[in-house]
C-alpha cells in the first residue's frame, strides 16, 4: 500500500513538473489556455464596456426573461416544451445585447482613431509636444467611451511618470487592436528615439482610415439583408399567432404532432436567425500586441 501511495505521489509530482516546464501551466486550475480565454473574456467585456459588471445582476436578467418567455410561449402553444425553448430564446437576449454594445463601441473607436492618431503627430511634429503629452492631450478630446481610459492612464503617468506603465494601462482599458498598434508605436519612438515618427503616424492614420471607409462600404451593401433579416422572426411569428383563429386554433398546437412542429418551427427560425447574422458578422481586428 505504501508503495502505491509513493508511486501515485511521485507520478503527480513529475506531471506536475512535466505541465509547469511544457506547457506552462502555474497551478492545478490555470494554464496558458485558461489564462489566454481569460484575457479574451476580459477584452470582451472591456470592449463591452462591462467590465464592472455584476454577473448576479446579469443571471438575473436572464432568468426573468427565461420565465416571461416562457408563460408567453406556454400561453401561445399550450406546451411546455416549446415554452421552455421559448424560455431560452428570450433569455438569450441580454448576451446579444451586450454583444450588439461591444459592436458598437468598437466601430465608435474605430471611427476616432484614424483622426486621434493624425492629431498626436501634428502635436508631436509641428507643436513640438513631447510624446506622452500629445498622447494624453489628444485622448483629453477623445470620444466619451474612451475618455475614462485615458484619464486613469494619464493619472497613472502623473503618479509614476512610467510611460510603459501608462501605455499598459491604457491598453488594457481600451482593449482595440488599433490602440494596441498605436500606443506601442509611441512607446518605441519613446523609449528608443528616432525621426521618423512622423511618416509611421501618417501611414498608420491612413491604413486604419482605409479601413475604416471599408467597413462602411461593407455595412452600406448590408443594410437591405440586415432589413430582411427581421422576417426571419416576424413571419412565423405572424402566422403562429394568426393561426390561433384558424380552424381548432390553440387546440391544434396540443397534440403531439402540433407540438413536434411547433419546437422544429423554432428551431429553425432561431437556426436562420443566426446563421443569417453569423454571415453579415463583419471580422474584428486581432490583438497582435496584447499582454
Amino acid at each position: 500500500m505504501r508503495a502505491l501511495v509513493l508511486s501515485l505521489a511521485g507520478s503527480w509530482g513529475v506531471f506536475l513538473l512535466y505541465t509547469r516546464i511544457v506547457f506552462g501551466h502555474r497551478d492545478l486550475l490555470t494554464s496558458v489556455g485558461t489564462a489566454r480565454w481569460r484575457r479574451r473574456s476580459n477584452d470582451w467585456l472591456t470592449q463591452a464596456g462591462l467590465e464592472g459588471m455584476n454577473w448576479r445582476d446579469f443571471a438575473l436578467a436572464c432568468s426573468l426573461l427565461f420565465v416571461i418567455g416562457t408563460g408567453l410561449t406556454y400561453a401561445v402553444f399550450a406546451g411546455w416544451t416549446p415554452a421552455v425553448l421559448g424560455g431560452l430564446f428570450a433569455a438569450a437576449a441580454p448576451p446579444a445585447a451586450y454583444r450588439r454594445r461591444r459592436r458598437n463601441r468598437l466601430a465608435d473607436a474605430q471611427q476616432a482613431w484614424p483622426r486621434m492618431i493624425e492629431e498626436i503627430r501634428v502635436l508631436i511634429g509641428s507643436s513640438g509636444a513631447s510624446i506622452p503629452q500629445a498622447l494624453f492631450e489628444v485622448g483629453s478630446r477623445s470620444p466619451e467611451a474612451l475618455r475614462s481610459a485615458f484619464g486613469r492612464a494619464h493619472r497613472e503617468w502623473l503618479l509614476s511618470t512610467d510611460f510603459e506603465r501608462a501605455v499598459s494601462t491604457l491598453k488594457g482599458a481600451l482593449a482595440h487592436p488599433t490602440a494596441d498598434v498605436a500606443l506601442e508605436t509611441l512607446l518605441a519612438a519613446y523609449e528608443v528615439g528616432g525621426v521618423d515618427l512622423d511618416p509611421r503616424l501618417a501611414d498608420l492614420a491612413e491604413d486604419r482610415m482605409a479601413e475604416l471607409q471599408g467597413r462602411k462600404d461593407a455595412r452600406a451593401r448590408q443594410a437591405g439583408a440586415r432589413f430582411a433579416r427581421a422576417f426571419v422572426i416576424a413571419v412565423p411569428l405572424g402566422m403562429a399567432l394568426m393561426g390561433l383563429s384558424i380552424g381548432n386554433g390553440r387546440a391544434s398546437f396540443r397534440t403531439g404532432g402540433g407540438q413536434v412542429a411547433v419546437v422544429l418551427g423554432l428551431l429553425v427560425m432561431v437556426g436562420c436567425w443566426l446563421w443569417a447574422g453569423r454571415l453579415m458578422t463583419l471580422p474584428d481586428g486581432r490583438r497582435v500586441f496584447a499582454e
